[in-house]
């Protein structure tokens, strides 16, 4: 199926991606959310089972070591990130968190990560799992529900990252070909990663690194409008630089969305010139839409405004580039 036909299932029902790929850590023990709590940039100690958030792992400099979603249950605490950002996070892990104090295991190889999104991805999932399908569309944003599959926890959780409506499955590796079965036979279809790609960009939603990485401070990124930071917590690893940004000054750069029409498809890298022709910024990721054309999300100069046409150039070629307005993932 194309990019084409995968995109317009997600308007008219659903999409069934694997994400298994993404790293998958359980923490345990009764110190576990504070532990988790001093080394990433949001509140850990104040979720109770059953509740979610968005966080950011950061270096002692404040940039972006990883990001992740922690989700809070009867057992502990499952983080989930990436798998570019995988090995960093995994890193920061063993450095700082003592398995004595918060016992903790990488659970990616054990278990499957399936995600399910479109305008019928609530009554998909509710016929597949039994679960009600209002419950599911309660939830808040990386709030979840469990439920025993085979002997086996699955949990659900509500994410609200794309423009569209989805929820995501952790469940055991053993029982994966059964809920995926479930899934496809109540209509879900098959998504490719460039379908997920498009609806990614389209949504201004960034990926640890392309459009971030360990060069980038948290509000470069806009982790603070996507609720990943915490201003009230207490320390945690980088929080000086955060902190300095929020309450004395701003970034001069941060990660914008723009449209394009062109034939040409800008490369990552590729500059962002102004009509005086100083660089003001970099193209990250690109794709092309079937409902709004080129999309792009970009690093670009805080001062350039909403609505303003740029030219991206690269080795061969160039194109006009319009920056969005502001919107929840990667401002206009």
């Amino acid at each position: 199926m194309s990019d084409a036909s995968e995109y317009a299932a997600l308007r008219s029902g659903a999409l069934l991606f694997d994400r298994s790929d993404r790293v998958r850590f359980r923490f345990g023990g009764p110190r576990a959310a504070e532990l988790l709590t001093g080394l990433v940039t949001n509140d850990v100690l104040s979720l109770s089972p059953g509740q979610g958030q968005y966080a950011a792992a950061l270096t002692p400099k404040g940039k972006i070591a990883a990001d992740l979603r922690i989700f809070a249950d009867d057992d502990g605490l499952v983080t989930d990130t990436s798998f570019r950002a995988g090995e960093s996070w995994r890193g920061l892990v063993r450095k700082y968190v003592n398995p004595r104090v918060a016992p903790y295991r990488d659970i990616t190889a054990e278990t499957r990560h399936l995600a399910i999104y479109g305008s019928k991805s609530a009554q998909l999932v509710a016929a597949a799992t039994g679960v009600d399908g209002d419950t599911l569309r309660a939830l808040q944003p990386y709030s979840h529900v469990g439920m025993t599959i085979a002997g086996g926890s699955m949990m659900i959780s509500r994410v609200t990252e794309l423009e569209i409506e989805g929820y995501e499955i952790i469940a055991p590796a053993a029982v994966e070909a059964q809920v995926r079965s479930r899934l496809l036979a109540e209509g879900a279809l098959t998504g490719g990663a460039g379908t997920w790609d498009i609806v990614r960009i389209e949504a201004g939603w960034p990926e640890w690194g392309i459009d971030m990485n360990e060069t980038t401070i948290a509000q470069e990124a806009n982790l603070d409008s996507l609720g990943a930071i915490s201003y009230t917590k207490g320390c945690y690893t980088g929080q000086e630089t955060v902190a300095r940004v929020h309450f004395r000054g701003h970034v001069n750069k941060f990660l914008r969305r723009l449209h394009f029409v062109s034939a040409s498809v800008p490369p990552m890298n590729a500059e962002l010139v102004d009509d005086s022709g100083k660089v003001v910024g970099d193209v990250r990721s690109v794709a092309l839409s079937p409902r709004a054309g080129g999309v792009a999300i970009a690093m670009v100069r805080r001062e350039v405004s909403p609505g303003t046409t740029l030219v991206a150039r690269w080795d061969g070629g160039e194109c006009t580039m319009q920056v969005a307005p502001n919107e929840k993932g990667a401002a206009g």
